[in-house]
């Protein structure tokens, strides 16, 4: 099982590369913003994707919608901070499968994760 992890944050990408491969879980590749999100989605084929909401160049629930034409299968985790909810449920009816709020919650973020598998 591999993720794609796309956070515009450096320390926020760091923090769930570190509770992914802690819990033995493959990192594919990271990305940096939405835009880079698709590039990196169709070259690497994730089995999951990590998504942030707030980016620069293509926002997460953009990122969401081209990703799932892509790939109807797609499995997309948001990863959000408190407060987004109204976002959060604009990621869900975009093809997002599940959430998890920051800051990130290592447990929770796992079960959603295993959930898939």
């Amino acid at each position: 099982m591999g993720v794609l992890i796309v956070d515009d944050a450096a320390f926020m990408r760091m923090t769930i590369k570190n509770i992914l491969e802690k819990n033995n879980i493959e990192v594919l590749g990271e990305a940096v913003s939405g835009k880079d999100a698709l590039v990196k989605y169709r070259l690497l084929k994730p089995d999951i994707v990590t998504m942030d909401l707030t980016m620069p160049e293509l926002d997460g629930i953009r990122a969401i919608k081209e990703i799932t034409k892509m790939d109807s299968e797609a499995k997309i985790i948001v990863c959000s901070a408190m407060g987004q909810e109204p976002k959060v449920i604009e990621a869900i009816t975009a093809g997002a499968k599940s959430f998890v709020v920051k800051p990130i919650n290592e447990k929770r973020l796992i079960d959603e994760i295993k959930r898939f598998f």
